[in-house]
């Protein structure tokens, strides 16, 4: 990032990683020295919607959201080679993937390894918004293609999670477990976590254009509301990361056990993406998009199923929390991983 680029960021921006990482030990922090923290915000929970986390991600989301011009989404699914090498990285290669490190790493440990695969199954459609608007890649190509993982995760998470979970590991030697879970379970995180502020960000940008034209949007009301994304993302961490913090430091062996497949797939996953979007042709802002779609997760999805099926105590719950826990700093670093290859690999595509 040029030193003129450093010095257009806000104070907040500039230190991003920064913070990230403080928000992350004074969650863990609160977590360990106030075990009673996680009552009061499980207080707060209907179902397995968890209330405060769920208006952190919404609040998140929704400046990102508000900046994607919704007139342009046409050309996002016009491009079938862009929408089959996102399918075929977020529903083959991904929860395969994620499925063999499983298997590799956590075999030993049944409700561990289940926890990671459902982890795997479940495609991202929140936080992937955020790592994209970071890394500069394609706002509206990631919008179309969080819609395109939407509704096959509406379709066919539960076919997906009896095949990975119940079948494959038989076929193993290893014992599986049932997952049942709902279309219509399914539907409502979706709707709360990608729905709510999709439709705010369709709202603002109709209203906005139509009463007061583009130019108040963009230059009044988007840079008004753009701090609200970094300063919800970190609110989200401290309570995730409070809510296990107890745990966190209780058994780090156990964390660490688990962070290790966790890793090894975000940066697989990742550095793969990018390597075949940029074989298939793909710009910057493409490739930047779809590997940062192939390689989050929906960790609210992950959480809310292990809960619902396990119990809130499981080890497949606790694999489904430390997954986001392992995947904030990952991603914020692979952010600046995102904008190195920019520069090193892309600049006499995007001067061309």
């Amino acid at each position: 990032m040029s030193q003129s680029t450093l010095q257009r960021l806000s104070f907040l921006d500039r230190f991003l990683t920064l913070w990230i990482f403080l928000a992350m030990l004074a969650g863990v922090g609160l977590g360990w020295a106030m075990p009673g923290v996680k009552n009061v915000i499980n207080f707060f929970q209907v179902g397995t919607t968890n209330i405060p986390i769920a208006i952190g991600l919404i609040l998140m989301m929704y400046p990102p959201l508000a900046k994607v011009k919704y007139e342009q989404l046409g050309r996002v699914f016009r491009n079938k080679k862009v929408l089959l090498l996102s399918l075929a990285q977020n529903w083959i290669i991904g929860p395969v993937l994620m499925f063999l490190l499983a298997f590799a790493f956590l075999s030993g440990n049944n409700s561990y390894m289940v926890g990671l695969i459902l982890i795997g199954l479940a495609r991202c459609i929140a936080m992937v918004i955020v790592w994209n608007d970071l890394a500069g890649g394609d706002r509206e190509y990631c919008a179309g293609l969080v819609a395109f993982n939407a509704i096959f995760q509406v379709l066919f998470f539960s076919v997906y999670a009896y095949v990975f979970i119940t079948v494959l590991p038989g076929w193993l030697g290893l014992s599986g477990a049932v997952v049942s879970v709902s279309m219509g379970q399914i539907a409502e995180s979706v709707f709360i976590y990608l729905g709510i502020p999709f439709i705010a960000g369709v709202a603002s940008r109709i209203y906005g254009l139509k009463v007061k034209r583009l130019e108040w949007y963009e230059n009044v009301f988007i840079p008004r509301i753009s701090p609200w994304t970094l300063r919800a993302l970190l609110f989200t961490i401290i309570v995730m990361f409070s809510l296990k913090g107890e745990y966190i430091v209780q058994l780090p062996m156990d964390v660490v056990k688990v962070a290790i497949p966790l890793l090894v797939y975000f940066i697989i996953m990742f550095l793969l993406s990018f390597y075949l979007s940029w074989r298939a042709g793909a710009n910057y802002e493409q490739s930047a998009t779809l590997s940062f779609t192939a390689a989050s997760n929906n960790f609210e999805l992950a959480i809310a199923v292990a809960i619902a099926v396990f119990g809130l105590d499981s080890g497949e719950a606790f694999v489904a929390v430390i997954g986001p826990l392992v995947e904030v700093p990952v991603l914020i670093a692979l952010v600046n991983v995102s904008l190195y290859i920019r520069r090193r690999y892309f600049a006499e595509r995007e001067t061309a």
